[in-house]
């Protein structure tokens, strides 16, 4: 079946229920991408290995963006930051028409990447040892950015549940998390994933404003890391966590870039955002190096993401929903054991394999027998066992690819006469 819909500007043609098959997003063969590209996600394994593990898309970059790098090129303009400038305006804009959030263009900084301004804001907000409160499974380089930091890790796990539908749903523990809050030993600071990555969960601004009023009364500091933000779904709502910090009176600060929704993670440029004016005044004592690390590169390709590519945003949200429908649908026909808990923000899957008959370790039988990279679950804290990430930003026919090659490694039932001669 094929339909023809509005995107943006942009016209999008899909062919049979899957995949946009436009140039837009373009989306390169197997084989060129492996030719071409040179980051992890293409070097890390042998190349009979089929790689979904990392958060990288394997779309082409939007015209505006390698517009506006080959323009700074061009200029031979290499030279060093002081502060977000005209990304500031950008991001500004963006958060405005996309999340009605009112940032005043004073309270967003720079940074080098999401992770450094992460471990800054907490370096700063919450000097010398602490306990930092994470809720798990989540994205396992929150382990790794805190060991840069004294602190002792907390983890906290999400609630899970079934939907009508059957299918998992997760949630934040709020008695959880306000405990934590309000133990003897208590929390210095909360890092939130939102979106929470590997679920594609959004958090429900119930849930956030509760955050909110919990870190007020316990004076922890929130940092709430949004990469994920910008591919919201389609008829999905996006809370951003700065406004209702605000209002609650909770020190909080936002961590985010462009890297994540339009691929441009090696760029290395990204913003820290004030909720407040108090977190403002804060984040001013940043030391000059965090601004000064970015990349101008980064900066421009940002600036051209939240200003001229959001068509090209909004047509991969399209295409990455169009994949999760099909993973659904894959998942069920060749691996019925299989959870499929279905993003709503993002373009990672979080699939629970441990009825799927793959053993203990899911993610080292599929690597080592059916030559699938996937993200392990067990790198993403507690209750991230039996789990794996899947990457969706890919075309739909890696994603047939890789659930027929997992489906091949299942064990063979055995036949009746079989198990009535044993």
């Amino acid at each position: 079946m094929t339909a023809v819909y509005a995107v943006g500007s942009r016209v999008v043609v899909t062919v049979s229920d899957h995949g946009p098959m436009s140039d837009f997003p373009d989306c390169p063969s197997l084989e060129l991408l492996r030719d071409t590209r040179t980051s992890i996600k293409w070097t890390r394994f042998p190349d009979d290995v089929l790689p979904l593990f990392v958060a990288e898309m394997d779309f082409a970059v939007a015209p505006e963006i390698r517009n506006a790098i080959v323009e700074r090129v061009t200029a031979s303009d290499f030279g060093y930051l002081d502060q977000a400038g005209p990304l500031a305006t950008a991001f500004s804009s963006f958060a405005a028409d996309r999340w009605g959030w009112d940032v005043p263009e004073p309270h967003v900084f720079l940074a080098t990447d999401v992770s450094a301004g992460i471990v800054e804001s907490l370096r700063l907000a919450r000097p010398g040892p602490g306990r930092v409160l994470i809720t798990t499974p989540v994205y396992p380089s929150f382990f790794e950015m805190l060991e840069e930091l004294p602190v002792e890790i907390v983890q906290v796990p999400l609630l899970t549940a079934e939907a009508a539908d059957g299918s998992p749903s997760a949630r934040l523990d709020l008695a959880a998390i306000e405990r934590e809050f309000a133990s003897e030993a208590g929390i210095d600071a909360f890092l939130l994933c939102n979106p929470h990555n590997p679920h594609g969960l959004l958090h429900s601004r119930e849930d956030l404003a509760e955050i909110a009023r919990l870190a007020a009364a316990h004076d922890v500091c929130i940092v709430s890391d949004e990469i994920h933000a910008p591919l919201t779904h389609h008829d999905e709502t996006f809370v951003p966590f700065g406004p209702l910090a605000a209002a609650a009176g909770a020190l909080a600060v936002v961590t985010t870039s462009a890297s994540k929704g339009w691929n441009l993670a090696g760029v290395k440029c990204s913003v820290i955002v004030a909720a407040d004016a108090r977190a403002a005044a804060l984040l001013a004592h940043l030391p000059p190096e965090v601004a000064c690390r970015a990349s101008i590169l980064g900066l421009h390709a940002n600036v051209a993401a939240f200003s001229d590519a959001r068509p090209w945003l909004d047509a991969t949200v399209a295409a990455v929903e169009a994949n999760d429908a099909l993973l659904a649908e894959l998942l069920a026909v060749y691996l019925p054991g299989a959870r499929h808990h279905r993003p709503r923000a993002g373009y990672l899957a979080w699939v629970d394999l441990r009825d799927a008959g793959l053993g203990d370790d899911p993610y080292d039988r599929i690597l080592t027998d059916a030559r699938v990279a996937l993200g392990n679950g067990a790198s993403f804290g507690l209750g991230g066992a039996g789990h794996v990430r899947v990457n969706l930003a890919c075309a739909p026919d890696t994603l047939r690819e890789a659930v027929s090659r997992i489906a091949g490694i299942l064990p063979t039932p055995s036949r009746p006469e079989e198990s009535r001669s044993r």
